[in-house]
């Protein structure tokens, strides 16, 4: 434990705070209760319309490790960004406002930060549905230990693009010219991309230093994926993030992180394919084709056996067949049927969708599957 007291804090935790009056005590709670004594949290009173604004000056009026700023509306990027810019800490954290923090998480990420020289230290997450914390398979493979990486080393980890499971050390967010892309969703993958291509050595630590709440009143960001604008904003950010990987210039990370980072989230909008719109649709089209391309076909990507075939069938244009798959497929619950051919290679089975229109690779299942 961090018992040192000093002028300047070692940790500053930014939280961005736009109507969720409903959540930030518990937030701040979490935050002002953590093991590390010599602790900022600068809260960004984003425009609210509710009352976020005045909860967070009485924690200020109560607590000095509480700082304020009110600004005008700017979503969530910027008010990262304006946090950073009052920020006094060696080390920056993030928090959104509706999710909470493990008393020891902070001490933990500081410790892994400080023991490896890391300039960046990433640490596990569950989801909080409700009273229900959720564990997430691919975060504790990520985080199965505590080590320190190269991003060559490991490039599935571009894939934990959360900006508050982590710490980054000051000197190198702004030597890095690091900062929040602003006016836009998914943020997080940007920049976090460019801090992992930028760090050189990353820390690792298995512990739990996150709750992140699932909503289910609509209001997240991640639950508005049948927009436009939704849809506009998710691929710009993965063109931006796939931009700084090629740039890196390392084809090994470049192909990891099309093939098993950047489709990791497809799934999650095709389920919408039965009742988009016309808009939509060609969108989504259009940005399979730009990121995979038939060279690159999601066929050849880590996504499971159905969402390849339905990848496959956004990349032809085939809207309804795409759709029969993707209502087949969520009715089920489970894996598609199989069939065997006859040298004995194991395919998944639609009915109503005729195989021999279909490229093999777009069906066939890898020997881990079968």
């Amino acid at each position: 434990m961090f018992r040192r007291r000093r002028s300047t804090p070692l940790v500053s935790v930014v939280v961005p705070a736009y109507d969720v009056a409903a959540y930030l005590p518990a937030c701040l709670d979490s935050l002002l209760e953590q093991t590390l004594p010599e602790l900022e949290v600068v809260v960004v009173d984003d425009g609210a319309t509710d009352d976020s604004g005045a909860i967070a000056d009485s924690y200020a009026d109560r607590d000095p490790r509480v700082r304020v700023v009110h600004i005008e509306n700017g979503g969530l990027g910027a008010a990262r960004n304006e946090g950073i810019r009052h920020a006094r800490g060696e080390y920056l954290g993030f928090c959104d406002a509706d999710d909470l923090m493990p008393p020891r998480a902070l001490e933990r990420l500081l410790a892994g930060a400080r023991e490896h020289d890391a300039p960046l230290v990433t640490g596990n997450v569950v989801r909080l549905e409700g009273e229900r914390r959720a564990r997430m398979g691919w975060m504790d493979r990520f985080h199965a230990e505590a080590r320190t990486i190269a991003i060559d080393d490991f490039p599935e980890l571009l894939g934990d693009v959360f900006a508050w499971n982590k710490l980054f050390r000051r000197d190198f967010w702004d030597r890095a010219g690091l900062a929040w892309p602003e006016r836009i969703r998914y943020e997080d993958q940007p920049a976090t991309t460019d801090a992992y291509l930028r760090a050189g050595r990353i820390a690792i630590v298995p512990e739990v230093v996150y709750q992140w709440r699932v909503r289910d009143d609509g209001s997240s960001i991640t639950q508005q994926r049948a927009t436009v604008a939704d849809l506009t904003d998710r691929w710009t950010t993965k063109q931006m993030a796939l931009a700084s990987v090629e740039e890196y210039g390392a084809p090994g990370v470049t192909e990891v992180f099309r093939e098993r980072v950047l489709p990791g989230d497809m799934g999650q909008y095709f389920v919408h394919i039965p009742d988009c719109s016309d808009d939509w649709w060609d969108l989504l089209v259009a940005g399979v084709r730009e990121i995979w391309g038939p060279a690159r076909s999601l066929t050849g990507s880590t996504l499971p056996p159905a969402q390849r075939l339905i990848g496959w069938l956004v990349e032809e244009d085939r809207r309804a067949d795409a759709a029969l798959v993707s209502s087949y497929a969520r009715g089920l619950g489970g894996p598609l049927p199989r069939v065997t051919l006859s040298d004995g290679s194991v395919r998944v089975d639609v009915p109503g969708l005729d195989p021999a229109t279909v490229v093999p690779e777009a069906m066939l299942l890898r020997d881990h599957e079968a």
